[in-house]
């Protein structure tokens, strides 16, 4: 007779099975494990540095901080009680209470209409029925108005907060500063479009998700202390408490994971736009494949980190289900049998099985709804945290820009070995230049800028590069120029390639950044225009369907000589005119035309250049050592000509 594997099913067999089964498992995870990181993909061995350049870490949680921040960033979206903002907020929430006392009737209709049923009473159910039929456009009217209230709350405290951040962003040369001066901030279209606009949709919907928790909890609890007493409210309201204190605790590391996720969207879309606008560099040495396994690095430390996150959300979500849920209904249950099972209650123990029943049902269903109050105004601390860190990453860009604009700087600098080293802490002004392993000290906008007409004069002036070197401790020299009255501009920067957006050719190539109605109120007309381009031999270009109102995308369209070209047609006639390398593409006769153009027009320039035969059109010549020493000479036949 074959044995009974029931006599071997025991407990401690059972047991011992699973302990064996475990240890096996958690050993061939680890070895897999092993084997993976051995195996690793090759995009994950690429080093870059883009997105976090500061060595501070953002943190993200809800505490007095948070607070302090969120009213500082509504003061700057909702100026008043006045404002169309404060409106729609007290929309929302009249909305909010007027949906509120639709549940209730809703619930006492409903009741009314099951008791006309279970009674067989037609008159009654006809009646409610019709009742119903007759507050449905009313219901369906308080639901909608909600939801546009929400939707324009959304819209409009981003229209204040972006206009508010591009005020300060495009406040004279910030945009440039935070880009080369400030190491805080590495990505600013992200914090500027995607965390705004994701910090209002948080805000509003949080909002409407404890405003109608808060109002319901209110109402419920009168209705229910006001039918059975005040245990049954009393017994959820500090279940509430303690649960959301609970739930706030083990949520804290949502806010940090929230603004890390933000950073790596930033730098994984930044890392894409820097191949288009580095598209022909790229191909000319072709180097596709290790741009796929850069881009592939961050989209892999992208996806790891919401991959991470994820499983703390399903976690937190079993958490909360189990809390704000479950747990919540066991409660519930409990709190509404209490006066019903209590033989000393005033009503209830003397009341008919038919009152009890109805009275029960009644109760049950106003604990319901305040159950999913309670567990709604719990599962919003789980958005609240979320908002945190998008609070956090908005007040980030508010805190920077405020700081460039009053001129303190943070910037993390490299020294001779390569390590970094934050040269200005604690939002402190003061930095240090080095030279030769001599750090002299540096104290931005301590300087004085004078508008003086006819002379540019630099007395004194250091020359740093935005890492700390000192190029120069003390630049001093003067350049007066021929004063020609009415200037459009004193002083206009021509770079290498001039800006080449897709906007019209009159706006963009020649008359940027005043439009064709700003130029006809300086007195300039298209005529005036053309004349110019004749005279650096580019009127073809004007043989385009639109011509001046031609659009098209420019830095296609355009030859790198085209574009130099175009450049030095000074239609904004400045007194003095900087061109950096702005004749590298083109020939030395056509330079030679460009520079006579520039003198006829009585401008005196300014020129970054190592080509030699620019030297004949210049009358002074400024050089640099490198090593801090400089001459600044004029231009005689016996002195030496440098460059190529």
């Amino acid at each position: 007779m074959a044995p009974s594997l029931s006599k071997y099913v025991t407990k401690k067999t059972v047991f011992g099975a699973a302990s064996v089964s475990v240890i096996l498992w958690l050993l061939t995870r680890r070895k897999n494990q092993s084997k993976s990181k051995a195996r690793r993909p090759p995009h994950m061995d690429i080093q870059y540095m883009i997105g976090d350049k500061s060595q501070s870490k953002t943190k993200a949680q809800v505490d007095a901080v948070f607070f302090k921040q969120i009213r500082h960033i509504l003061s700057i979206a909702i100026k008043g009680v006045l404002t169309p903002e404060a409106g729609f907020l007290l929309l929302v929430a009249g909305s909010l209470v007027a949906r509120s006392l639709c549940d209730i009737w809703m619930i006492q209709n409903h009741t009314s209409t099951e008791n006309a049923i279970v009674t067989m009473d037609k008159s009654r159910f006809r009646k409610h029925l019709l009742e119903f039929l007759i507050a449905m456009p009313v219901i369906s009217l308080v639901n909608n108005v909600l939801k546009w209230g929400i939707g324009e709350i959304k819209l409009r405290l981003r229209t204040r907060i972006t206009h508010y951040l591009y005020d300060e962003y495009l406040k004279g040369f910030t945009y440039y500063k935070m880009s080369n001066l400030d190491t805080r901030i590495a990505n600013a279209d992200q914090l500027l479009t995607t965390d705004v606009d994701r910090f209002c949709d948080s805000f509003a919907d949080l909002y409407s998700n404890i405003c109608k928790p808060l109002l319901d909890i209110f109402i419920y609890v009168y209705q229910l202390t006001t039918n059975v007493g005040g245990a049954t409210p009393g017994l959820m309201m500090v279940y509430l408490v303690f649960a959301g204190m609970f739930l706030t605790y083990l949520r804290r590391p949502a806010g940090r994971m929230t603004v890390q996720e933000q950073k790596l969207e930033g730098e994984f879309r930044y890392i894409n736009s820097r191949l288009i606008a580095n598209s022909e560099e790229v191909a000319f040495y072709m180097g596709n494949n290790r741009e796929k396994l850069t881009l592939l690095a961050a989209f892999q430390k992208l996806t790891d980190h919401m991959r991470h996150f994820l499983e703390f959300r399903v976690l937190m979500g079993t958490v909360d289900n189990l809390v704000a849920k479950y747990l919540a209904t066991i409660v519930g249950f409990y709190a509404v049998s209490m006066p019903f099972m209590d033989a000393s209650h005033l009503v209830l123990a003397h009341a008919s099985k038919d009152d009890r029943f109805k009275q029960y049902y009644a109760s049950g269903r106003m604990l319901v709804k305040l159950a999913e109050a309670i567990g709604r105004l719990v599962l919003a601390g789980r958005e609240m945290t979320r908002l945190a860190g998008f609070t956090a990453r908005v007040t980030e860009i508010i805190t920077v820009l405020k700081d460039i604009n009053q001129g303190h700087y943070k910037r993390t600098m490299v020294d001779s070995k390569g390590s970094t080293n934050p040269a200005i802490e604690n939002g402190k002004e003061n930095g240090v230049a080095v030279s030769n392993g001599i750090t002299t000290p540096l104290i931005p906008n301590s300087g004085k800028i004078i508008f003086q007409d006819n002379i540019i004069r630099f007395n004194k002036v250091p020359l740093v590069t935005p890492n700390g070197d000192l190029l120069v401790k003390e630049l001093s020299f003067e350049v007066c120029s021929l004063f020609i009255p009415f200037r459009l501009k004193i002083l206009i920067f021509l770079l290498k390639f001039y800006y080449n957006f897709s906007y019209s050719f009159r706006f963009l190539q020649v008359t940027y950044p005043h439009t064709r109605e700003e130029m006809l109120r300086r007195g300039k007309t298209d005529a005036d225009l053309t004349q110019h381009l004749e005279r650096v031999q580019l009127s073809y270009l004007l043989q385009r369907d639109n011509g001046w109102d031609t659009i098209a995308d420019w830095i296609d369209v355009l030859s790198g000589g085209e574009k130099q070209r175009i450049a030095v047609i000074l239609y904004h006639a400045p007194q003095f005119a900087i061109l950096d390398e702005c004749t590298s593409a083109v020939s030395v006769d056509v330079e030679g035309s460009m520079y006579d153009y520039c003198r006829e027009a009585q401008i005196t320039l300014f020129t970054v250049s190592h080509r030699r035969s620019l030297w004949k059109h210049h009358e002074y010549y400024l050089q640099m050592d490198g090593r801090g020493s400089f001459e600044f000479k004029k231009i005689e036949p016996d002195t030496e000509e440098f460059g190529s």
